[in-house]
């Protein structure tokens, strides 16, 4: 039984000691801090949208468009991951229909027909894209900003 402890103890440990190492890493990325913040906050905006695997590529594309750190944009995509993906594209869903003012409830799909899939389709997506784009707008703004602050506040102690 000490065995167990012990080797589950030595995995935590090195596990602690990978994040470390790459939050060391992620920190000493080249780049200024707006550049840097700018990479994660354009990363969060795509991590946003429900373009699975798609993500990190328009989070690096979009970081080179506006000269963001390519490394911080792939990192703030992770804001969409296995255990948020419900919750975020679930709230994009809510804030889109509030925000395109029609019926907010979500769609019965009891009562779709296969020939009622493509507008049911759309009337989803559409919905889910605008609650996306607004979500991203801000968490990227957001994120963005506060990392922006905290490096210039770090950098000024070193």
């Amino acid at each position: 039984m000490d065995k167990i402890f012990y080797n589950m103890k030595k995995i935590f440990l090195n596990l602690i000691q990978r994040i470390r190492e790459f939050i060391s890493w992620l920190w000493n990325q080249e780049g200024s801090p707006s550049q840097r913040a700018l990479g994660l906050g354009v990363g969060i905006f795509s991590g946003c949208f429900p373009f699975f695997g798609l993500q990190t590529l328009m989070g690096v594309f979009l970081a080179k468009i506006f000269r963001g750190n390519s490394i911080f944009a792939a990192v703030g995509t992770w804001i969409s991951n296995p255990f948020t993906y419900v919750p975020l594209y679930y709230l994009n869903y809510r804030l889109g229909s509030s925000i395109l003012n029609k019926d907010r409830n979500l769609v019965d799909f009891r009562h779709i027909a296969t020939n009622e899939l493509w507008s049911q389709g759309w009337y989803l997506s559409s919905r889910l894209i605008m609650g996306s784009v607004c979500m991203g707008l801000f968490a990227g703004v957001v994120g963005g900003l506060g990392l922006y602050f905290l490096l210039k506040k770090l950098s000024n102690k070193i």
